[in-house]
C-alpha cells in the first residue's frame, strides 16, 4: 500500500467533535475487517526486512530503521490469534504513533479509509470471543468491523508501571481537597486500569465508565443523589465508541445540572489539533497519555479545594 492512501488524512479532521472518526481498514488473514483510528497512523509500508533478537517478546516480529530511528514491529495477526505474518513477504506494515511512542504493526493487507459514526459503534458481546484486544464493533456495508485496542496490544508487549514522583505524591497527600470523586471514562481496559491505579495512589475515589454515553448516564444519576456521591472531575478519553470525549464534554456543558463539573480530556493522540478541539467543546484541560506526574498535577489543580 503506497503512502498516497494517507495523503488526505487532514480532510478528516473536521469529523472530530461530531462523534465521527476516520478509520483505516485492514485484514489479518481472512475476510474479517479490522480498523484503527487514522490519527494513530503515520504511514503504511510493505513489510520491510526485520531484525530480531532471541530475547524479544513473542509478539515482536523484529525491528527496523524507520526514518533514522529503530522502532519495534508487533505482529498484530499473531496478537489477535491469526497465523503470524513475520515471514510473509506480502504483509503490510502500519506505522503508528500514540502514547508518545512510535511502533509498527504487521497486517495482512490494508483496504481503505472510511468514516464511522461513533453512535453506531458498541462494545463487542463477549460471545464473539474477541477478548480485550477489540474495544468496539460496528457494521460497514453489512460486514462486521472490529476496532483494535492497539494500546492494549502495545501494553501486553511493553507494560509500564504507574509511578508517581515523590514530589507529586507529597502534593497529593497534603492538598486539602473537598470532593475527591473522579469519573474515569475510557473504552480501553488498560487505560482505565492505569488511571484507577494512579488516582488510588493519590487517595482519590474513582467511578468508571466504558464510553461517553455511559459516563453521561453516571453523571446524571449521581447528580440526582446525595451530595457526597457527586463527581467533581471527569477524566475522559477522546476516541471512544457510542459517544466520544468531545461529544461527552459538549453534553456536560449544555446540561445546566452538570456544566460546573470540570473535564480533563486524556488522549493517546497529542498535538495542537486536540488542544484546539478541547477549547472548542469547553473542556478544562488536555493531557496526552500516559504521563503520571503531569496528569496527577493537572488533576490536583482542577479538583475543588
Amino acid at each position: 500500500m503506497a503512502r498516497p492512501l494517507l495523503d488526505t488524512v487532514e480532510t478528516f479532521t473536521r469529523l472530530a467533535g461530531h462523534n465521527r472518526v476516520a478509520m483505516l481498514l485492514f485484514r489479518l488473514g481472512d475476510r474479517q475487517a479490522f480498523g484503527i483510528n487514522v490519527f494513530k497512523v503515520r504511514e503504511v509500508l510493505r513489510r520491510p526486512r526485520l531484525e530480531r533478537m532471541p530475547s524479544m517478546h513473542e509478539l515482536v516480529a523484529g525491528s527496523f530503521d524507520y526514518r533514522g530511528n529503530t522502532i519495534p514491529v508487533i505482529d498484530l495477526a499473531a496478537a489477535m490469534g491469526y497465523p503470524p505474518l513475520a515471514a510473509v513477504d506480502t504483509a503490510h506494515l502500519i506505522v503508528t504513533e500514540f502514547n508518545r511512542s512510535v511502533q509498527g504493526f504487521l497486517v495482512s493487507d490494508v483496504d481503505r479509509i472510511i468514516h464511522v459514526d461513533g453512535a453506531q459503534m458498541a462494545a463487542p458481546p463477549p460471545a464473539l470471543g474477541y477478548g480485550p484486544r477489540v474495544n468496539a464493533v460496528t457494521r460497514i456495508d453489512g460486514d462486521l468491523l472490529a476496532i483494535v485496542d492497539v494500546e492494549q496490544v502495545l501494553a501486553s508487549v511493553d507494560p509500564r508501571a504507574v509511578e508517581l514522583s515523590d514530589r507529586v505524591q507529597h502534593a497529593a497527600q497534603v492538598q486539602h481537597v473537598g470532593n475527591r470523586r473522579i469519573l474515569v471514562v475510557d473504552d480501553s481496559l488498560v487505560a482505565r486500569t492505569q488511571l484507577v491505579d494512579l488516582f488510588r495512589k493519590m487517595d482519590l475515589e474513582c467511578v468508571v465508565a466504558k464510553d461517553g454515553s455511559e459516563g453521561l448516564d453516571v453523571l446524571r444519576t449521581l447528580t440526582m443523589g446525595p451530595a457526597a456521591d457527586r463527581i467533581a472531575l471527569v477524566v475522559s478519553d477522546i476516541e471512544m465508541p457510542s459517544m466520544d470525549g468531545y461529544a461527552l464534554t459538549r453534553a456536560i456543558r449544555e446540561d445546566a445540572q452538570l456544566r460546573h463539573v470540570k473535564v480533563l480530556l486524556h488522549s493517546s493522540l497529542s498535538g495542537v489539533f486536540n488542544e484546539a478541539m478541547v477549547a472548542r467543546v469547553g473542556a478544562d484541560r488536555f493531557i496526552a497519555k500516559f504521563q503520571p506526574d503531569v496528569l496527577a498535577t493537572a488533576v490536583l489543580e482542577l479538583l475543588p479545594a
